[in-house]
């Protein structure tokens, strides 16, 4: 069990080391390198009568930092390295889908690529994004970003043969209000029910289907780059911000199943055209 325990730990340590940029592993395995080392050489106090818990104290602080000086940095690297990896990968998915010629290119992906795709193009934005996995009693939240001191949280359902239900999206939208979040997203390759559609609109929620996260993620590497893509010069800017626009659907009201430009900054900013 302790073997466990350990191995479970030590995993711990290298995800979240993961989760940052890779230059911040291997600066942080730097830093830890040079602190626990400070530790590991200091000289040892003669054990003195009266002074064995001091002595032991010691002794066992020195042993621990000597060991820690080349583990922990070690961990640090193999997170970076797995950071790197990963932001590798999600740059090429960004790639793949802005050198093809609709969202078509999203349904070939597995579930995994469809989230680190989503999370690279809030990133592209300017997000801070923190991968959850979507599993545990967050109600299966897959991403967590932060803007502007604002939290948001993201579901992506990789589904191209079902519609996402209004039940994901009211699950969202009660972890939202339990963990004091500013807006959501629930982000599918596929399509939305209507009564999804309508139960999310005037909420700080925003459903993204496939074509509207294909015309994001263009909008996105587009605005980073300075590079046109295939979608780039048809979408305007919003009139509130200035950041891109993506097409949207009206759920409800007079022009209910009506297109829309709406801004990708939702649901920060709620311009329209």
């Amino acid at each position: 069990m302790a073997g466990r325990r350990k191995q479970g730990e030590t995993k711990d340590l290298m995800d979240l080391v993961a989760t940052l940029p890779w230059w911040g592993g291997v600066a942080l395995a730097v830093v830890g390198y040079l602190v626990l080392h400070q530790f590991a050489v200091l000289p040892t106090p003669s054990a003195q009568p009266g002074q064995m818990a001091g002595f032991a104290g010691r002794t066992l602080l020195a042993t621990f930092a000597y060991f820690f000086q080349y583990f922990f940095p070690l961990m640090c690297l193999l997170g970076a390295l797995v950071s790197f990896l990963k932001r590798r990968k999600r740059a090429g998915l960004v790639d793949q889908v802005t050198q093809g010629k609709g969202p078509e290119m999203l349904n070939g992906m597995s579930w995994r690529e469809f989230e680190l795709l989503v999370g690279e193009a809030f990133r592209l934005q300017g997000y801070a994004v923190r991968e959850q996995g979507g599993s545990g009693a967050d109600g299966g939240v897959d991403l967590v970003l932060q803007k502007d001191r604002e939290t948001y949280l993201v579901q992506c359902k990789q589904w191209k043969a079902f519609k996402v239900s209004v039940q994901t999206v009211r699950e969202l939208y009660g972890v939202m209000a339990a963990q004091g979040a500013a807006g959501g997203f629930v982000i599918t390759s596929g399509r939305f029910t209507s009564e999804a559609v309508e139960w999310a609109e005037g909420r700080n929620i925003e459903l993204m289907d496939g074509d509207q996260l294909f015309a994001l993620i263009q909008q996105a590497k587009a605005s980073r780059t300075g590079e046109p893509t295939h979608a780039a010069t048809a979408e305007p800017a919003c009139p509130v911000c200035q950041h891109a626009m993506v097409r949207r659907k009206a759920g409800k009201g007079a022009n209910a199943g009506a297109q829309f430009w709406g801004c990708s900054q939702f649901p920060a900013c709620r311009g329209t055209r």
